[in-house]
């Protein structure tokens, strides 16, 4: 997809690195959701034929297009140099705070700031704050030229908390906290053996896929061919896994969007405001501590994103298909997407305003 990270000083403009797909990404982003929204309302029976076949509680044309799309970017991973990642300290430690502390707490404040009347919603982003990000993250990363060793260590890092901590956080946000304020409380009980198929699968399969294309490609063909030659002959794949897993949701759940574009616009509302509020916080963070702008970016989009696809699993196995929980999961990326595209232009412009002589900062486009 995106040409590698700058690295030893390469100073490539962004745009001439970059296919004739990638520069439309946000074209083809808005015409996928745009499909999908389409081909939900119009095509009777299409959510029940696309549900109907599921993988660790999520549709398997979407399990699909999940897995193309994590592929190609986990085999473009240098796992000789997550080491290094793991060493740092600083990112580490302001990764899990970001990710497990901040985001949980600040939708939930969001959530009952601005739905104060809307209980069910306000559950489903809730649970959306609580579902750390482990796929879409990788393009939003690679895109925007951040670390991919860092996002690769910094995303497995999330899969475990999330297999360890997303039930305890769920009955600590809907009962223990709202009790201590005096608010209505929310019971639930969250499968955590459908939590650990969802890691398992999204992230395990790429992963162990994209460190063996690796593993066995250098040593048949040498580095400079595996990155110089089939790297990017794969590359576009991921793109298209995008596309696909787009349209396969917006498909999947366009009849709830469209029919209720009042509660979806209110779900919409605390849900900018998180992302604007985090990815601003977490680059801030980043420059504070002495990140270079390639792991900026990387603990921007790792803090900001969220796993929609288990959300949305979780809300519709939790309290069901039509419930106003799953309503808000399914929002989730109709918000996300768009704005997270957007913000790839911001972290790059961000990158060259406040990270100035930085070799990880790629250089600007200009006009040929």
């Amino acid at each position: 997809m995106v040409a590698e990270n700058p690295r030893g000083g390469t100073r490539t403009p962004v745009l001439a690195r970059l296919s004739v797909l990638d520069r439309f990404l946000p074209v083809w982003i808005i015409a996928a959701m745009a499909l999908g929204l389409l081909l939900g309302r119009l095509v009777p029976g299409l959510d029940d034929a696309l549900g109907a076949v599921e993988v660790g509680s999520i549709s398997l044309p979407i399990a699909v297009g999940l897995l193309l799309m994590m592929y190609p970017v986990l085999a473009k991973v240098r796992y000789f140099e997550t080491g290094r990642v793991a060493a740092d300290r600083g990112l580490m430690v302001a990764s899990l705070v970001l990710n497990w502390l901040v985001g949980p707490a600040l939708m939930f404040a969001l959530a009952w700031l601005l739905l104060p009347d809307q209980p069910e919603h306000r559950t489903g982003l809730v649970i959306v704050g609580l579902a750390r990000c482990i796929a879409m993250v990788l393009i939003w990363n690679d895109l925007s030229c951040g670390d991919r060793e860092a996002a690769a260590v910094l995303v497995a890092i999330n899969s475990v908390f999330q297999i360890l901590a997303f039930a305890a956080l769920g009955w600590f946000y809907l009962q223990v906290l709202p009790g201590w304020l005096g608010l209505p409380t929310t019971s639930a009980e969250f499968s955590v053996g459908a939590i650990v198929v969802s890691v398992l699968v999204f992230l395990g399969i790429p992963l162990v896929a994209g460190f063996a294309t690796r593993t066995l490609g250098e040593r048949a063909r040498g580095r400079a061919w595996y990155e110089d030659r089939f790297l990017p002959r794969i590359g576009p794949v991921a793109l298209y896994g995008l596309l696909f897993t787009i349209v396969m949701l917006f498909a999947l759940q366009g009849d709830a969007i469209t029919s209720q574009p009042g509660d979806v616009a209110r779900i919409a509302l605390p849900l900018l405001a998180y992302f604007a509020i985090v990815f601003t916080g977490s680059f801030a963070l980043g420059r504070a501590i002495g990140l270079s702008y390639a792991k900026t970016s990387t603990l921007s989009f790792t803090a900001t994103g969220n796993n929609f696809e288990l959300a949305i699993a979780v809300a519709i196995g939790t309290f069901g298909v039509t419930s106003g929980q799953a309503l808000a999961g399914v929002v989730g990326p109709l918000i996300e997407v768009p704005v997270l595209v957007a913000l790839v232009h911001v972290a790059l412009w961000a990158g060259r305003r406040f990270f100035p002589g930085d070799p990880t900062v790629p250089a600007p486009s200009r006009s040929r």
